[in-house]
């Protein structure tokens, strides 16, 4: 092929796909010394967007730029798993009103920003005032045997995890934790989905107290502690399953060739090698995109 020939012609979607998220990928490097002037140029009236502290599990290897932010986690009375969304408020911000959905999760501000990026901050289940359902419920396609037996759209309870302390399925060590493919906010009708992985592990109070486990966990930032000592309940913890890099839907401990690229305790997507590990959770900056205006 030529090298000035255009591998994706102009009417193709793969060439807008390609095109939207290079942009994304390059906006995502942008120190915090240019962010200022890169959330000039996307923020927009009414569509957020712009500089985002948040909390990830760590993209450790691969070309993703960052990692995938982590969805806090609850269980209602009955014993399912819900996802936290914040409250979504009017403010005023540079003299127009926007829609904002932020809270105060363990000293760190949890917001709906977090999840503006690879297109999900024009899925309906993201906009701040969605009239959204939090279950966490079953995903598609059974990305692990155990989960063949569940409907998809089942919510997520804590009885289908009881062997979490045992669990394994041959790929990497057993007994890090019994991992499940859900959705989120995503039952409206046409709306798209928000891929999420849920992971009940014993090593979440380790990583609370600073303890060696599989990890060394005294070197977690003591903010981090807090956060997810406000972000999970009884040891599930969750993120938004959209890889930073190609957008693409990563896995924990689903191929066994991830053994071959150092991923088989983590999450590797199998696109690009791309290795993100739950063990080691982070606070990174990114660039929201801005949310579509009404």
């Amino acid at each position: 092929m030529p090298l000035d020939e255009d591998k994706y012609p102009g009417e193709t979607g793969r060439r807008r796909f390609v095109k939207g998220v290079v942009g994304s990928a390059a906006l995502a490097s942008v120190g915090t010394g240019g962010a200022a002037a890169v959330n000039t140029a996307t923020s927009v009236g009414g569509g957020g967007g712009g500089p985002t502290q948040y909390v990830a599990i760590e993209n450790t290897d691969g070309p993703a730029p960052r990692g995938m932010p982590i969805v806090p986690v609850e269980v209602t009375s009955s014993g399912e798993l819900r996802g936290v969304f914040p409250e979504a408020t009017t403010e005023e911000v540079g003299g127009v009103e926007v829609v904002v959905a932020e809270t105060d999760m363990g000293g760190i501000t949890y917001s709906s920003t977090w999840f503006q990026y690879c297109g999900v901050e024009q899925y309906e289940g993201a906009q701040p005032d969605a009239d959204a359902d939090n279950l966490l419920r079953a995903s598609a396609g059974e990305p692990y045997a155990w989960q063949a037996d569940i409907d998809a759209g089942t919510p997520l309870t804590v009885d289908m995890f009881e062997n979490y302390e045992e669990w394994g399925n041959g790929i990497g060590e057993d007994g890090l934790g019994k991992p499940a493919g859900a959705r989120w906010r995503s039952e409206a009708e046409g709306a798209k989905t928000m891929p999420v992985q849920v992971l009940r592990t014993p090593e979440l109070p380790k990583m609370i107290n600073g303890e060696q486990g599989f990890r060394d966990y005294g070197t977690l930032p003591q903010g981090i502690r807090s956060f997810l000592d406000a972000a999970t309940d009884q040891k599930f913890m969750a993120w938004l399953n959209k890889c930073t890099h190609f957008c693409c839907v990563p896995g924990y401990k689903q191929l066994e060739g991830s053994a071959n690229f150092g991923g088989s305790n983590g999450v590797y997507c199998q696109c690009h090698q791309s290795i993100y590990d739950p063990f080691s959770p982070v606070q990174k900056q990114f660039i929201a995109r801005p949310r579509p205006t009404d």
